[in-house]
């Protein structure tokens, strides 16, 4: 990984197969490395039988919980969430695709913790294979994660290896900008 990490100019990071450069091991297995895009997986399930409008359906519970009360997934450090269902053959599958700002055991630990308060279930209760005790027993949660995780080999930051705060930072300080230049007008 390259030690510049200069937010002004973009990056693109090429990743090895496996989805790391060193093995490093985290308290759930090895640790993807931070890229331009900051951390983030991706991963591809077979969705189970006629759960295809519960997926859907939990992407509305999802939407509600934001509406009413915008920092619900504040403890994740989320910069973006792309879910997809389309087919294979036969079969519907589902591919997760997040983007934040701390490693994966923390972000797991979090999502743990943060579906079990809210009693919002994972969307991931609809995927084949997903442990049953994911709320008691996070280390099943992420061993179905790696299990299905497909890593990127590439990874590209217009605006490489900056949080979320810092740019909801940098926006609040625009408006604020902003507002004191239509004040002196």
């Amino acid at each position: 990984m390259p030690d510049d990490q200069d937010w002004s100019k973009p990056a693109a990071l090429a990743i090895p197969k496996g989805g790391y450069f060193e093995l490093e091991r985290g308290r759930f297995g090895p640790i993807f490395p931070r890229t331009p895009a900051c951390y983030g997986f991706s991963i591809i399930a077979k969705v189970k039988p006629g759960r295809e409008d519960a997926i859907r359906e939990h992407g509305k519970v999802l939407e509600q919980a934001v509406a009413a009360d915008p920092t619900v997934l504040a403890v994740l450090k989320l910069h973006y969430l792309r879910w997809q269902v389309f087919p294979i053959g036969d079969d519907l599958y589902f591919q997760y695709q997040g983007i934040f700002d701390t490693d994966f055991d923390k972000y797991t630990e979090d999502a743990v913790a943060l579906f079990s308060a809210t009693g919002i279930d994972t969307v991931f209760t609809n995927l084949e294979g997903f442990p049953a005790d994911w709320k008691e027993n996070p280390a099943a949660f992420v061993e179905f994660v790696r299990e299905h995780h497909v890593p990127s080999f590439l990874e590209y930051g217009e605006y490489p290896y900056v949080s979320a705060d810092e740019i909801k930072k940098a926006l609040r300080l625009k408006a604020a900008f902003s507002d004191m230049l239509d004040q002196m007008q």
